[in-house]
């Protein structure tokens, strides 16, 4: 009688539970990967994700690409997305602060100002600062330090920010700009002064597209969830 009353609940949640599809910016991916498993015991809804640079993925997002939720690495497409139509009002939040790094796979730079200003190096490697706000962040913080002329020459752009610490790792650049989530628990680091280059503010905002998808709904409260906040704060995030 009880196996057969929990079998019943058993067939119950599974034909309840549902998948959510989520946009998410790369810099995130590692996070992201971690939460998927937690989110799915604490709800039974699976979660996909397809990783990118923000401005990638907001431009599918425009042009139908099927994401309910969007994970940005800024605070201007999610906002965007609701004044365009595509999200829903009154559901942009900010899920996580990111940190900016300086790393280099053989490089100490753990006084990453002195090593940029030695130039002792023929390649930085950072992400396209039109499409990823962390490459707008490197940008900005290589014209804080007055260093913008002399290292331009020597930069090369990642897609996204994946990208651009896998140049470093590969030996196709010696340093590079990445995200502080990425490298963390790596020793020779430097974590750039926030007070060079604006906030790195990561919003998030439920699309249309998932506005009625439990699983969706679901995400985003789960985003929200202390065990969330915890799994973000662990990986080099601040969460307001």
């Amino acid at each position: 009688m009880i196996l057969g009353a929990l079998a019943g609940l058993l067939l119950s949640t599974a034909a309840h539970a549902e998948s959510v599809s989520v946009a998410v910016a790369a810099n995130f991916t590692k996070v992201a990967e971690e939460l998927a498993p937690l989110f799915k015991v604490e709800t039974g809804h699976d979660v996909s994700y397809s990783f990118g640079a923000t401005g990638q993925l907001y431009t599918q997002i425009t042009q139908g690409a099927p994401f309910e939720v969007f994970l940005a690495a800024d605070d201007v497409r999610p906002t965007l997305a609701v004044t365009e139509g595509f999200g829903v009002e009154g559901s942009v939040f900010t899920y996580a602060v990111g940190a900016l790094a300086l790393y280099g796979a053989s490089i100490d730079v753990t006084d990453g100002k002195a090593v940029l200003e030695a130039g002792a190096f023929d390649k930085l490697a950072i992400a396209d600062p039109a499409t990823a706000p962390y490459g707008q962040a490197a940008t900005e913080t290589i014209a804080a330090l007055g260093l913008t002329e002399a290292i331009t020459p020597k930069l090369v752009t990642g897609e996204n920010i994946s990208q651009t610490l896998q140049f470093v790792e590969s030996g196709n650049a010696e340093l590079g700009f990445v995200a502080a989530s990425q490298v963390v628990g790596k020793s020779g680091v430097w974590i750039v002064p926030s007070d060079l280059f604006e906030p790195i503010r990561q919003d998030a905002v439920l699309l249309k597209t998932g506005e009625a998808n439990p699983a969706a709904t679901a995400f985003v409260d789960f985003l929200k969830s202390e065990q969330a906040i915890a799994v973000i704060e662990a990986a080099g995030y601040v969460v307001e």
